[in-house]
């Protein structure tokens, strides 16, 4: 079986390089399931209902969320939808799900998503606490767990990683929309990498207008961030699992 997970959707530019890209991405390496991180498709803030559509209708099986995840109001029209989940490490009184139980070639695969809580600015409960509460939950009924990371900082990522390690099967980073090169697969079997990239403009920081940018650092005024236009670049990392053992055997970055 072969995992594809598609780095932070930044604006129309991301979507529409997502478009024109994952189709051949998913026909080019078999791909069996796809996750994409889009919580900053709208402007590089939330995800809007058409968008969401859009991303279903490309074969997205799972679309995670983050720090931006009620940047658009209309979310709350589709938040409980089967397909998308937000960081479930949010408040649980919150709307919508942190994992949900997907099937795919007769395999059970649990897809949860959690935030980060170093220099996130958002009050969350502890990630490393809410994941193995919900893995001791879901673990006798699935075959696969993977985790979307959403996270500022490495070594966050990083200790999830091994504190984790052999009890669940991918822990992939996203949010800081630069990918790393840091693919392994951990001594217990877990496979991770700290960051899969940003799906957006290539001429950028970081999705961001690059005059813009620039302005705020080089002033310290508070410059209104835009998102920035132009050519596309597709960031993404796809996991091959073994079905026999339901542990990852490859992992390889794929970036157009």
């Amino acid at each position: 079986m072969k995992v594809l997970t598609v780095g932070d959707i930044v604006g129309k530019t991301g979507l529409e390089k997502l478009k024109e890209t994952l189709p051949k991405v998913i026909e080019e390496n078999n791909i069996d399931f796809v996750i994409v991180n889009g919580e900053n498709a709208a402007d590089g803030m939330g995800i809007t209902e058409k968008m969401y559509k859009e991303l279903l209708n490309l074969n997205v099986d799972v679309v995670t969320m983050g720090n931006h995840t009620w940047g658009k109001k209309e979310i709350f029209n589709f938040i409980n939808d089967k397909h998308i989940i937000r960081p479930a490490n949010y408040s649980s009184n919150n709307p919508g799900k942190g994992y949900d139980i997907y099937e795919c070639k007769n395999k059970q695969i649990a897809v949860i998503n959690l935030i980060g809580r170093t220099t996130m600015q958002v009050l969350s409960e502890n990630p490393f606490i809410v994941a193995k509460d919900i893995i001791n939950e879901i673990k006798d009924a699935v075959d696969i767990i993977i985790i979307d990371f959403h996270a500022e900082a490495t070594a966050e990522k990083i200790a999830l990683g091994y504190y984790l390690d052999g009890d669940i099967t991918i822990l992939f980073g996203t949010h800081t929309h630069v990918q790393t090169a840091d693919e392994e697969i951990l001594e217990k079997g877990t496979a991770y990498i700290t960051d899969i990239g940003m799906t957006g403009p290539k001429k950028s920081v970081i999705g961001m207008d690059v005059d813009v940018s620039i302005k705020r650092f080089e002033t310290s005024l508070p410059e209104k961030y835009k998102v920035a236009e132009g050519k596309g670049k597709f960031n993404s990392c796809m996991f091959e699992i073994d079905e026999q053992t339901n542990k990852v055997i490859k992992i390889e970055r794929i970036n157009r």
